[in-house]
């Protein structure tokens, strides 16, 4: 493998940075003596779908997680270089609340891992963490943000029952209606359909599409189709680079470099 592929830097104009929740420069970051991202420049924009595509182990779940400074749950990890920024603040400054970041920037995970409480409580859990113990004011978050999940229908009548009777998709979509209760600005999500089949995907696919109304979103995927039909604009790792950055429709059918072509053509990765 070539190693000395270079980025296409993103050069974005002023029009873009004022609509640019995450700033990221120069980020280089590494676990242990493996360096897993060299120098990654991008902006990721305000209420959008932002795709983050690549082989596996080309350092995307790796800069998904450092948004919301997950990776320091991981020994020995550290930053070599560079900042990242979420409305204006540099996340990873010695005085950063880590618990308020990701009350702000919220994360569904690649298996859905609903909690062993009620469909409810698993709602409630974090707003109660938070001291709020008010019961219409938990109702009213839990059918909010179910709504918002698009499950409160399938679910409203059985919100005692155990998250852990629910179908693969059903579990998912209640993960990321769990993530909206504490009202984030930004949701990640690690390959979040991956284990679901076609049907829950494709629910999953639609639930992602309404939320960028209120929400910006960044997902990690593997799926060509799924990162063409959903998300605005698109980055592509390879090596721990970004090889090319911009929007969808323009990564998927003209790209400007010849490694991302060769990527999302499927004749490799």
């Amino acid at each position: 493998m070539n190693l000395a592929i270079q980025p296409e830097r993103p050069k974005p104009n002023s029009a873009s940075k004022a609509k640019a929740i995450i700033e990221t420069r120069d980020f280089s970051f590494a676990y242990g003596p493996t360096q897993a991202l060299f120098d990654i420049s991008m902006d990721i924009h305000k209420k959008e779908v932002t795709a983050l595509i690549g082989p596996s182990g080309c350092g995307k779940s790796t800069f998904l997680r450092c948004f919301n400074r997950m990776n320091d749950l991981i020994d020995n990890t550290r930053i070599l270089s560079g900042q990242i920024k979420i409305s204006g603040i540099d996340i990873y400054k010695r005085d950063v609340d880590v618990i308020e970041l990701r009350k702000h920037v919220g994360m569904v995970f690649q298996k859905s891992n609903p909690f062993p409480k009620s469909i409810y409580d698993n709602i409630a859990y974090g707003l109660r963490i938070q001291g709020i113990k008010r019961k219409s004011e938990l109702d009213e978050v839990v059918e909010r943000c179910l709504r918002g999940a698009a499950l409160w229908d399938e679910v409203k009548d059985r919100l005692g029952d155990s998250a852990l009777g629910m179908s693969g998709g059903q579990q998912q979509r209640l993960c990321i209606a769990r993530a909206l209760a504490v009202k984030p600005k930004i949701i990640l999500m690690d390959e979040p359909c991956s284990a679901l089949d076609p049907v829950a995907t494709a629910k999953v696919e639609e639930l992602i599409h309404g939320l960028k109304t209120d929400y910006t979103i960044v997902i990690v995927t593997h799926n060509m189709q799924q990162a063409a039909r959903l998300s605005d604009r698109t980055a592509f790792f390879y090596l721990g680079k970004l090889i090319e950055y911009g929007p969808t429709e323009q990564i998927f059918m003209n790209p400007e470099n010849p490694k991302t072509e060769a990527y999302v053509s499927g004749r490799f990765g």
